[in-house]
């Protein structure tokens, strides 16, 4: 079973957090050869958890549609066929 990733660590500076063991900093058992891997809330701050593949469903409808009514995808373009023939 693997550990509860944490959101807001009290150090994160201190742990590589590329795998499961969470090894400190100075004593990488990955072997990987490489730097420590950092915890994402010190790439992106403050509400990193809440964006990309996580981020909330929008709760107001998409813009330019009427309150109430299902948003549907455009149809994909075709051009018209009568204009692109060749000479």
């Amino acid at each position: 079973m693997a550990k509860i990733f944490p959101l807001r660590p009290a150090k994160p500076e201190s742990i590589c957090w590329g795998c499961d063991r969470y090894c400190p900093a100075g004593d990488l058992a990955c072997g990987n050869g490489a730097d420590r891997v950092q915890h994402p809330y010190e790439l992106f701050g403050e509400g990193w958890e809440s964006f990309g593949l996580n981020a909330p469903a929008a709760d107001t409808p998409a813009a330019g549609t009427a309150a109430g009514a299902p948003s549907t995808p455009a149809a994909p373009h075709s051009p018209d066929r009568s204009t692109n023939r060749e000479a």
